[in-house]
């Protein structure tokens, strides 16, 4: 069942840490940790769990900040060296492994000529990036990623491997497509819809004074609903933005546009040169061409390796005036950069796919604690928290990225899906096999 690293002997604490890209490693020890190679060996930990009484988390290699997949007890299973890629431009289709990178598989559909919304950060697989729902490069035009799913090989809580799609063990396609770290199978293998590279990539770049906040956010909250499709609004407050040489705390609009020309990409975009302080911009750049790897390298800056992370979420269509308070509690604690406030512009979404993933609003609202020394815990740790349990009566929801259910359970699918999803697992695992979200409403 690949390699086997048993509590209290050697590699194992080397090979529980190594699952937690997070330096922050939660005090939580499983009593085997399996690193599979292939389906082969997912099949025999899942049957070695089940013949032991174990419960199993899985790990395909990304961020996951709150390390959901770290239980004390039973069996951790990373398949994160599960990487293949195999592209069928005819089809339009291809299949990839959990633990393959979304920024690699980027490149690799890239020299074909083709696309695919992964994630915007570097290092994050995609396994539990589509499980949650993904929410990636131009993903307001495509959807979270999981709707570019059409099918899933699953080993399921019995070892058994199967194929999932809208025919086939219709619940189980139906479950992973938002199930997030409560999905109840080892997804070996996505076989995802790609589409053609658009053929213009830019962006604009505006960087506006903090003392500015208030009416920069305004204007972001009312022009959201007309944003084109095509641009991905991005609003980031730190402490300072020094790649950009800002020393101070400001506010940076970065906004990624996909389009079929460099006319169009300019008119999409074009609305972002009405804000009403628009004059009093550090940085003002309506419009510049860029590559995808451009757009990985800028991300990175703002989670470094290495380093300590706490993170919290909410969806919201709240009124600006009742989100003010808290944003400008935030705006007056910041911690040192690269910690930072992400406010992105989402919605009005349309309609989407029958499936699991089923929260989402017009605005997404999250914080991105970071430092490096452990001796700080105490003074950044609940920063994050703290500020979306104040602004928990603004929320609609949480989206399964970059929240801590453990640390404050919410809502992050709708009452209807929590249901079904909670039939779903009777009904596939019903012994529990495997672990369920930390935290849930």
């Amino acid at each position: 069942m690949g390699r086997v690293f048993e509590r209290g002997t050697d590699g194992y604490e080397e090979a529980r840490r190594a699952t937690v890209w997070n330096a922050r490693v939660p005090d939580r020890f499983p009593d085997l940790v399996v690193q599979a190679s292939s389906v082969a060996d997912v099949q025999a930990a899942i049957r070695y769990a089940k013949d032991h009484g174990m419960r199993v988390g899985v790990r395909s290699g990304g961020h996951s900040w709150a390390a959901n997949h770290v239980r004390d007890g039973g069996l951790l299973l990373d398949v994160s060296r599960m990487d293949t890629v195999e592209i069928d431009r005819e089809s339009m289709t291809a299949t990839v492994g959990p633990g393959r990178h979304g920024h690699e598989m980027c490149a690799i559909l890239g020299e074909q000529g083709l696309f695919f919304p992964a994630g915007h950060c570097q290092g994050v697989a995609v396994g539990g990036y589509l499980l949650q729902g993904g929410y990636g490069w131009n993903g307001r035009v495509f959807g979270p990623a999981c709707e570019s799913v059409a099918g899933i090989d699953v080993v399921t809580a019995d070892g058994e491997l199967v194929y999932a799609d809208a025919s086939h063990n219709a619940e189980l396609y139906w479950s992973a497509r938002g199930a997030g770290p409560g999905f109840f199978g080892v997804v070996t293998r996505f076989h995802v819809r790609v589409y053609p590279k658009p053929a213009v990539c830019g962006s604009s770049l505006y960087v506006y004074p903090i003392e500015l906040m208030e009416n920069v956010y305004r204007w972001a909250h009312a022009i959201g609903p007309h944003v084109d499709r095509r641009v991905e609004m991005q609003i980031v407050m730190a402490a300072a933005f020094p790649d950009l040489g800002i020393e101070g705390p400001a506010i940076v609009i970065a906004s990624p546009v996909f389009a079929d020309s460099e006319e169009e990409a300019r008119e999409a975009l074009s609305l972002l040169e009405s804000c009403p302080v628009r004059d009093r911009a550090l940085i003002a750049v309506p419009y510049a061409p860029a590559q995808l790897s451009d757009w990985y390298a800028a991300v990175t800056h703002a989670y470094p390796e290495a380093h300590r992370y706490a993170t919290d979420n909410m969806w919201t269509s709240a009124p600006f005036d009742e989100l003010l308070p808290g944003l400008r509690r935030i705006s007056k604690t910041l911690p040192p950069a690269p910690s930072h406030f992400l406010w992105l512009n989402w919605g009005p979404s349309p309609k989407r796919q029958d499936m699991a993933y089923s929260m989402e609003d017009d605005i997404y609202l999250a914080l991105y604690t970071v430092w490096s020394d452990a001796a700080d815990d105490h003074r950044y740790a609940g920063w994050a928290e703290t500020h979306m349990r104040a602004m928990a009566p603004q929320a609609s929801g949480v989206q399964l990225a970059d929240e801590n259910l453990g640390r404050r359970p919410a809502r992050f699918a709708t009452d209807a899906a929590m249901q079904r999803l909670d039939r779903a697992r009777a009904a596939y695992d019903p012994e529990g096999r495997f672990h369920p979200w930390m935290g849930r409403l």
